[in-house]
């Protein structure tokens, strides 16, 4: 996909501050730091569109990116930081629920993990929230660059094998150093907006 608008349009932790104009919206989730903002700016061709920090837990709010006027990637709250309080976290889990569970844009969620490590606990009950929701999921496993190419396959069946990846979802090997996965990402996202 040619990318040639894409702007953070709005932010907030409850409906009265989403976007009302119907776009369709894909869901951006992962635990902090694991390179939520990366994937947005290597998607869009942006360098400085999603602030990345090199501290966890700086998005708090429910940030909506307007791409190319056709759609939104909604960021949430990472989670598994443990420097954010249990009030905050507690929170965040209120906001994110009561967006997934009453929002009609939401057409897919991306669950953003690293190749490098099997899936957190986390990481396996926000896949399983998902799918207990009927959301059909696009599961992006960053830092492939820094796999090599023979253990790939060991780590992707890891991958597989934590989540029990359901067949109807899709797994891409994505590297933000490199671009690998983006076109692939492009054509998964794009049949769902």
């Amino acid at each position: 996909m040619m990318v040639t608008k894409a702007e953070l349009v709005s932010m907030g932790m409850t409906a009265e501050h989403f976007p009302t104009d119907g776009l369709p919206e894909i869901l951006l989730s992962g635990r902090s730091n694991v390179g939520k903002s990366s994937f947005i700016n290597t998607m869009t061709n942006r360098k400085n569109l999603a602030y990345t920090s090199s501290k966890p837990g700086k998005t708090q709010t429910l940030n909506f990116y307007r791409i190319n006027d056709a759609f939104y990637f909604v960021d949430v709250p990472g989670y598994g930081y443990a420097k954010v309080s249990q009030k905050k976290r507690q929170a965040f889990g209120r906001m994110i629920e009561g967006y997934i569970q009453t929002r009609k844009e939401l057409r897919l969620a991306i669950l953003i993990v690293d190749l490098r490590h099997p899936p957190t606990e986390d990481d396996v009950l926000m896949y399983n929230y998902f799918k207990h929701y009927h959301i059909p999921v696009l599961v992006i496993a960053t830092k492939a660059d820094k796999i090599g190419k023979t253990l790939r396959p060991r780590h992707q069946k890891v991958l597989h094998a934590t989540l029990g990846i359901h067949p109807e979802d899709h797994v891409v090997l994505f590297s933000s150093v490199t671009k690998e996965g983006r076109e692939t990402a492009w054509k998964i996202i794009t049949r769902y907006v």
